[in-house]
């Protein structure tokens, strides 16, 4: 079988690992990437703001945070190991279309959050670096959307590798720091018992409960973890949800080792010197040389935040493909799906700036994080619901302790959330001079999300789910075919994805060929897992795929035809000339779905790259 990307396919292989430290190398991945996202600037603005507000008293949020997102993204991970479903998928056939939509908008909502943090974030470290106005700082970032995309064709091991070094440049960048700013450890220690100051301090806890634990990772997670394959029996899973704790282990207390440091750092240097209003990334850049009594500190500071934007670029990026194709079964290019994202992070910070000025970017990074926590119960009491059914998790549901815990963890962020929007919408209604516009807008707008959030609840515990999720499943083919006397073809290869156009191309392929002919049915697994870990993914649409093109072979076989079939992964113009240009076939025959014009951008065509990459005859059948 021709696969694409050969050397990703070899860095994920597991089934012939000893069990060992090869064995966990061989899982180890998908966690870190997610981890990645965990360090992005909007963690740097809370994280300042804590540091310089409440010196060490926070540090505790942000351990609690750690557990937290340790806790949930094991679960995550359990989810889309045992079900091969991401968080998404799960969702959709739990839950009905409407509120599928409701949870995809929000899902959406916090992508662009994260994504208007990394957006300010690089603007700021290109600003602070080489005195780009912020402005245009802001609109240099649309450039990273074409970087991704370069590494993305280059192949993962390439990409990962490039975030691997960016992040390994946070590290090192705040191991000096650490050192410039001699910090007193034993209130380091002190700041990891709770303690909440006054309400301001809970406005910043809950950003960085938001900015740590974020919604948009754990239906990345939940997909990335399909990229192994593994023994399917009941020990293989166990293995893997245990060697995928230890890499969610590992990841995530690198994560928080950056966050703490940027914390003690501003504790270290701004609150130690009295200077408690310090909220923004370019006053903490201004303010370390004086202070540390070096110019190295400023530099490694803006470099460091530079690399943390760019390298969480990629999460919000793979998790809004997995949350578009998860809830609402649709595939667009990626690149589109790129600049979209980003567009759509630009716009506000563009116009915020323009009329408030550089000096609130601070200000928008936190609200920003506090977006993320406010979306994540519509994340995470869907995630528990899934993982502790019997029935949906085949044995491997959660044990009564760990449904507790995360029910605290739900409880606790839920009940944070419900204070702050409590608070902020009465500080509103005190302070508006129309109040009644925010009766009949903000106020009904909260109580629709909160009953939202007591349906998602409930609704688990009173329907059971759907036995199958609605993915795609073929037509009923009835196909009317008339023999001819003579053919030219021979070997006929027939690119099929299950949809109403594939009728139309089998059909004037057997006219082609007959019943002596030799078909090779080609269908490409698309999903965000194939084209970046090729044909080591696992996940639920590849076993869909798989079965599909194997029930075509059978009904087909039972009609005379000699049948052969052929399941790649990546993009359909690579993979399929791959496997043309490897095989020995006289024609390839394609159904179309006729669509062009905007379409055609954002969901791609193949047909144009492919007639370029092959050497015999293409056959285009119009449904």
């Amino acid at each position: 079988m021709t696969r694409s990307l050969d050397e990703v396919n070899q860095s994920v292989a597991t089934e012939h690992k000893k069990t060992g430290f090869r064995k966990i190398l061989a899982f180890l991945g998908p966690a870190y990437l997610v981890s990645v996202g965990y360090m992005d600037p909007g963690n740097w603005a809370t994280d300042i703001a804590g540091g310089s507000q409440f010196g060490y008293s926070l540090l505790w949020v942000l351990l609690m945070s750690n557990l937290m997102a340790l806790l949930l993204q094991s679960l995550s991970a359990r989810l889309g190991i045992v079900t091969q479903r991401d968080l998404a998928q799960a969702s959709r056939e739990t839950y009905s279309k409407f509120i599928n939509y409701i949870l995809y908008f929000l899902a959406e909502i916090a992508i662009a959050a994260c994504d208007l943090a990394e957006v300010l974030g690089m603007a700021i470290g290109i600003n602070l670096l080489f005195d780009i106005p912020l402005i245009e700082g802001v609109l240099i970032t649309v450039l990273d959307t074409f970087l991704l995309l370069f590494l993305i064709n280059k192949g993962i091991r390439k990409m990962e590798a490039f975030i691997i070094v960016l992040v390994a440049i946070i590290g090192f960048s705040f191991i000096f720091e650490m050192i410039f700013a001699e910090p007193e450890l034993d209130k380091v220690l002190y700041g990891l018992i709770p303690s909440m100051p006054n309400s301001a301090a809970l406005y910043i806890a809950i950003g960085i409960i938001g900015a740590t634990v974020m919604p948009h990772n754990l239906y990345l997670h939940s997909s990335l973890v399909q990229t192994r394959k593994f023994d399917r029996t009941p020990a293989g899973i166990k293995q893997a949800l245990k060697y995928n704790l230890i890499d969610s282990t590992i990841a995530l207390n690198l994560a928080f080792f950056v966050n703490a440091a940027i914390l003690i750092l501003a504790a270290a240097t701004f609150y130690r010197n009295g200077m408690f209003e310090v909220a923004e990334i370019q006053d903490a850049h201004q303010f370390l040389e004086p202070l540390l009594g070096t110019k190295w500190a400023p530099i490694l500071f803006a470099v460091a935040l530079i690399a943390a934007g760019q390298s969480s670029t990629v999460t919000g990026t793979l998790a809004g493909q997995i949350v578009m194709e998860g809830y609402l079964n649709l595939r667009i290019q990626p690149w589109v799906r790129r600049i979209i994202t980003r567009l759509i992070a630009i716009v506000p910070a563009v116009v915020v700036i323009l009329i408030y000025g550089e000096g609130v970017t601070g200000k928008l990074l936190i609200l920003s994080q506090v977006i993320l926590s406010l979306q994540l119960g519509f994340a995470i009491i869907p995630l528990i619901h899934f993982v502790s059914d019997k029935t949906k998790m085949k044995g491997f549901h959660i044990s009564r302790t760990t449904q507790i815990a995360a029910w605290i963890i739900a409880l606790i962020i839920v009940s944070l959330n419900a204070k702050l929007v409590y608070d902020e919408i009465t500080s509103w209604l005190a302070s508006s001079t129309h109040p009644t516009i925010l009766w009949l807008t903000v106020v009904p707008l909260a109580f629709g999300f909160l009953a939202l959030l007591l349906y998602i609840i409930v609704k688990p515990f009173i329907a059971r789910a759907k036995s199958n999720i609605e993915n795609h499943s073929p037509h009923h083919l009835k196909l009317v075919y008339t023999p001819k006397e003579t053919y030219g073809k021979k070997n006929i290869a027939i690119s099929v994805d299950f949809s109403k156009a594939d009728e139309a191309a089998l059909n004037n392929a057997f006219e082609l060929g007959g019943i002596d002919a030799q078909y090779t049915l080609i269908h490409i697994v698309e999903t965000v897992g194939a084209l970046m870990y090729g044909g080591h993914v696992d996940d639920h649409e590849t076993t869909i795929d798989e079965k599909l093109l194997l029930e075509y072979k059978e009904m087909l076989s039972q009609k005379g035809f000699r049948i052969e079939t052929e399941l790649g992964f990546g993009k359909p113009n690579t993979v399929i000339a791959k496997i043309i240009n490897l095989g020995n076939f006289d024609i390839l025959v394609m159904g179309t779905h006729g669509h062009t014009g905007l379409k055609d951008i954002l969901f791609g065509t193949t047909v144009d790259k492919l007639r370029h990459k092959i050497s015999i005859p293409l056959l285009i059948v119009k449904k």
